[in-house]
This record gives structure tokens, C-alpha cells and sequence, in this order.
């Protein structure tokens, strides 16, 4: 019985963690969209959430759970050909130690060329993997974060500030991609994609699926198959129904 309550007890802590972290993504969500549209907005926060992913599923790999590493406090210098050519090949991709989104957030507030320096940023780690068997898997992987936008203000300065806001919320939440349990990622995206599109009317509607829908037609497409040979979704849109579909992967042999 203890046992029974113990579990139940960690379930309704782990449904009050995100419940909390949602509300906090949508208020930071809201907050640094300012006057701006939300469903023009978006890609500015879910491109953000998707740096600080890239950054840490990166940093993660290099380290290799060594706790003697720490990939982010390293000088660009150390990392040899080697490390990057090998980096690419199993990642597809690679980011220095300088552009990992914890540096980039850590200093925000005060880089007066940080709209400039993201563009900059978002270009290498996109030409990082020309020439690789992954250069049009990366190429164009931040072709929606224009971070010379006139969304986000009229001036350099205005964009900087509005940059740092969407930077530093996104820094504050707790996304622990190393030790968490699950996809809180994949479930913060999946939460803010459903807002937009709630919130946007038709324009957004006709790009997602709802996830109880979505998460419905995926066991039923799947129900009583050991043995899928693939899953095709030819009008994904947002991607809801291939990520409930991905959840159903540990049940099932994807070929």
C-alpha cells in the first residue's frame, strides 16, 4: 500500500511540474511577443526552445557523461578537426563551446550584437554539416528564425532587447534534457505549438491536430501490429501525429 501511495504521490508531482513549467513557457510565451501576433511569434520561441535542445543534446554527446567535461567551458581553440569531423558524422551537426545556447542566454542582456550574432551562429551550425551525408537534413534548419525581423522592433536595439527576453525566459526554465524522465522538449513544444494554434483561430488550426486526437489515431493505426514497417504522415503540419505516433515506438518494431 505504501508502495501504491508512493507512486501515486511521484505521478501528481510530475503532473504539477508541468503543469507549472506550461504556464510558465506561455507567459514567457506572452510576455516578450509584446503587440506582435502570437501565431507570427512563434517561431521565435519554439526556434529558441530548439536551439537550447541542439545546444544540450550537443553538449551531452561531446561530454559523454564525463563529469570531468564540461563541453560549454571550453575554448573554441582545443576542438580539433578530428573531434569536429567525428562530431558531424555521428550528430549531424556541430556547435562550438562559444555558440552553445548557454553562453549566447548567459550574456544576452548586454551583447549589443546579438540579433547579428545569432544569425551568425544559426549559419554555422547549419554550414557545419556541408558536405556531410547530413547537409540537407541541417540546411535551412533556422530558415524561420529571421532574427532581423521587423517583428521583433524597429531597431537593432529593439530587437536585441525583445531576442534577450525570448533567450533569458527560455534559460529560466527547468528543461533538464540530461536527467529528465521522457521528452519535457518534445512536450513544451508540443504544449506551445497547441497554444498558438488555439489561440490563432483557423490559420493556425488547419496545421495542428489536438494531441488527444492525435495520440487516438496513432494506438488505433498501431493497435494489435508488433511489427510496423513505417509511419507516413503526408500532411504533418505542426508534426503532432508523427510525435504521439513516436511515443508508441518503445511497443512496437518500427522498421
Amino acid at each position: 500500500l505504501r508502495d501504491v501511495y508512493k507512486r501515486q504521490a511521484t505521478y501528481m508531482s510530475s503532473i504539477q511540474q508541468r503543469a507549472e513549467l506550461q504556464s510558465q513557457i506561455w507567459k514567457i510565451a506572452n510576455d516578450v511577443r509584446g503587440s506582435v501576433d502570437g501565431w507570427d511569434f512563434k517561431q521565435f520561441v519554439l526556434g529558441t526552445l530548439f536551439y537550447r535542445f541542439i545546444s544540450e543534446n550537443f553538449s551531452n554527446y561531446i561530454e559523454a557523461g564525463e563529469d570531468s567535461v564540461t563541453y560549454a567551458e571550453l575554448p573554441d581553440l582545443v576542438i580539433t578537426p578530428e573531434i569536429k569531423d567525428d562530431a558531424i558524422k555521428t550528430k549531424g551537426y556541430f556547435i562550438k563551446p562559444s555558440h552553445l545556447f548557454v553562453n549566447v542566454a548567459k550574456n544576452a542582456n548586454e551583447n549589443p550584437n546579438l540579433n547579428t550574432d545569432l544569425a551568425e551562429i544559426f549559419t554555422s551550425i547549419e554550414s557545419s554539416a556541408n558536405g556531410y551525408p547530413s547537409e540537407y537534413d541541417i540546411k535551412g534548419l533556422f530558415a524561420d528564425f529571421d532574427t532581423t525581423s521587423n517583428r521583433l522592433g524597429n531597431t537593432v536595439a529593439q530587437k536585441n532587447e525583445r531576442l534577450a527576453k525570448v533567450l533569458k525566459g527560455v534559460e529560466g526554465l527547468t528543461l533538464d534534457y540530461a536527467e529528465a524522465e521522457g521528452d519535457p522538449f518534445g512536450d513544451a513544444y508540443e504544449f506551445l505549438i497547441s497554444n498558438y494554434a488555439a489561440n490563432a483561430g483557423k490559420s493556425g488550426g488547419e496545421f495542428f491536430t489536438p494531441a488527444h486526437v492525435s495520440k487516438l489515431i496513432a494506438q488505433i493505426a498501431l493497435h494489435g501490429q508488433a511489427r510496423v514497417n513505417k509511419i507516413y504522415d503526408p500532411a504533418c503540419g505542426s508534426g503532432s501525429l508523427l510525435l504521439q505516433a513516436r511515443k508508441h515506438f518503445a511497443e512496437h518494431i518500427i522498421e
